[in-house]
């Protein structure tokens, strides 16, 4: 059964993909975002999630004319999915990015939580395990990257988001609700396709992405599968797709490219030093969109 769902920055890079996923499962979405999203039967609002009162009042209003029917107020809702962000560093002062992301993400898991609403999953990144948006050539402390690694980015962006996770893991346990933060790593479009062979042509400007990435597409299956699970309290997922980008099997791709860093466990053929396996194991997801299906040049080892 389609739930009611409140998605904040829908028109996004990964919103504009994840929203439709959602509607094409049965879900009403509900878009709060600066910019319009053109996808049937989708409202966007126009709300600064930075203001709590416009935060409140976005979760808690029709999500179109057709609920003025009812004469009962707006329907409850069951889920909020919380993308809305500064995207990155050097779009906007430091200062600007780190306020912004915090703010926001506090008032719209406040505002859910006070409204009654258990489900909320929100973008965490990659960046929060420290190396993309590092000052230098900075390694990691292991491979692979799971959620228990000691995230330590040194960035406005990823410092946010790191934040943000704290946030949500406290709503969690005041509240009793699921909140599912998402560490969402280099997000693919389907066009973007064509810069796989620059990425397997020059490895080492792939390791800021730990040579992994996710289909926008699978990662509306994972935003689906968190909203369909329920009781599972706090928890953080890596949202990636299964297998490095690299030719090579990972192991002796990683000797290579990263000889500094120790592998704590064997690793599959081309998994991706960025892991999924709780997603996989927990969520159960199952990729669609590897990237060897859309590059031509590639072939395995």
């Amino acid at each position: 059964m389609g739930k009611r769902i409140v998605f904040t920055g829908g028109s996004g890079k990964a919103g504009r993909h994840v929203v439709p996923y959602l509607t094409e499962r049965g879900h009403d979405v509900f878009n709060i975002d600066l910019v319009p999203l053109d996808h049937p039967g989708v409202t966007t609002l126009a709300a600064d999630l930075t203001d709590s009162g416009q935060a409140f009042n976005a979760l808690s209003m029709h999500f179109d004319f057709n609920g003025l029917s009812t004469g009962r107020g707006p329907a409850p809702v069951d889920a909020v999915v919380h993308f809305a962000a500064v995207p990155r560093i050097l779009m906007k002062p430091d200062n600007v990015t780190f306020a912004t992301n915090v703010v926001s993400t506090y008032n719209v898991i406040e505002a859910a939580t006070k409204l009654g609403i258990r489900k909320i999953v929100i973008a965490s990144s990659e960046t929060t395990y420290g190396v993309c948006f590092a000052e230098g050539d900075k390694d990691y402390k292991s491979f692979p990257l799971d959620e228990s690694y000691d995230i330590d980015p040194m960035d406005s962006y990823g410092l946010s988001k790191l934040v943000n996770e704290k946030t949500a893991r406290a709503f969690a346990m005041r509240y009793g609700a699921d909140i599912y933060a998402l560490r969402i790593g280099n997000v693919i479009e389907p066009h973007e396709y064509d810069r796989f062979p620059g990425f397997l042509a020059d490895p080492p400007s792939r390791k800021r992405n730990a040579w992994s990435y996710v289909d926008a597409r699978d990662l509306g299956q994972i935003v689906h599968l968190c909203v369909e699970k329920d009781g599972l309290g706090f928890q953080v997922f890596n949202a990636v797709n299964d297998e490095i980008t690299a030719n090579e099997p990972t192991a002796a791709f990683l000797a290579k490219y990263a000889p500094n860093t120790p592998v704590t466990r064997e690793m599959g053929k081309f998994e991706a030093p960025l892991s999924n396996r709780k997603i996989r194991e927990v969520l159960g997801f199952r990729e669609v969109h590897n990237w060897r299906q859309y590059v031509p040049a590639a072939r395995a080892g």
